[in-house]
């Protein structure tokens, strides 16, 4: 995984191994610093610094990868920790244009090994994405009661 950004109780990373491909909209993901098996583990600061993390992610995904020529329609968000008892929560972003994963249909979970992971570029761009928002009042620490 290719960490993109990183807060004191969160980490976004790409998939180097996408269930995604880059150009049908990317696949990312977020971590608890802190390994917690779900999400009842996690304490109430804890619970809304996650979901705001996801919001912003999400809107800096969609900003990036619409940078770099592909447009995200939709942004599926899915919490996952099945085979492994880790609470991550999975961005896949769903590009208008898709070719593999085609806009409007289901997900089909898993690697392929055709599927192109995010660019160094896409990741940066993210992450300046990211910087931008927590940087705005709506996604301030005080908004949010943090």
């Amino acid at each position: 995984m290719a960490e993109i950004y990183r807060t004191t109780n969160f980490i976004l990373e790409s998939h180097e191994r996408p269930e995604v491909d880059r150009n049908d909209g990317g696949h990312i993901k977020i971590s608890p610093i802190e390994d917690v098996s779900d999400r009842t583990q996690l304490s109430p600061a804890l619970a809304i610094e996650l979901m705001r993390f996801t919001m912003v992610a999400g809107l800096a995904f969609t900003t990036a990868m619409a940078q770099q020529g592909i447009t995200l329609g939709r942004i599926n968000y899915q919490e996952n920790g099945n085979w492994k008892p880790h609470l991550h929560i999975h961005l896949y972003g769903r590009a208008i244009n898709a070719q593999y994963q085609k806009f409007g249909d289901p997900i089909k979970p898993g690697h392929r090994e055709e599927y192109q992971p995010l660019t160094i570029e896409d990741c940066q761009l993210i992450a300046t994405e990211l910087e931008k928002l927590f940087g705005e009042e709506k996604f301030s620490d005080q908004q949010w009661g943090l």
